[in-house]
């Protein structure tokens, strides 16, 4: 799945837009390497996203095509969440 389509189905970014201006900032690593927003995941695949003065750890745990809220936390695992 394309980790601007992920971000947005799993809610952790609302717009996909968003999404994609973020990773094509060069503010989303993807397995220690910058990502860009077509960037293809897997399960498995660590990310780290840095917006404002947050960052983000996650681990992705699953797919989805659509989710309700309660589901979307299940497609991810933080791993480590920061305030600079």
């Amino acid at each position: 799945m394309r980790l601007d389509k992920f971000l947005k189905v799993s809610r952790i970014i609302k717009r996909r837009s968003v999404a994609k201006e973020i990773s094509d900032a060069g503010r989303i690593q993807v397995n220690n390497k910058t990502a860009k927003s077509s960037t293809q995941l897997e399960i498995g695949d660590k990310f780290r996203i840095q917006y404002g003065d947050k960052s983000l750890t996650a681990k992705v745990l699953d797919f989805k095509e659509s989710t309700k809220k309660e589901d979307a936390k299940l497609m991810y695992e933080v791993l480590k969440e920061t305030k600079h």
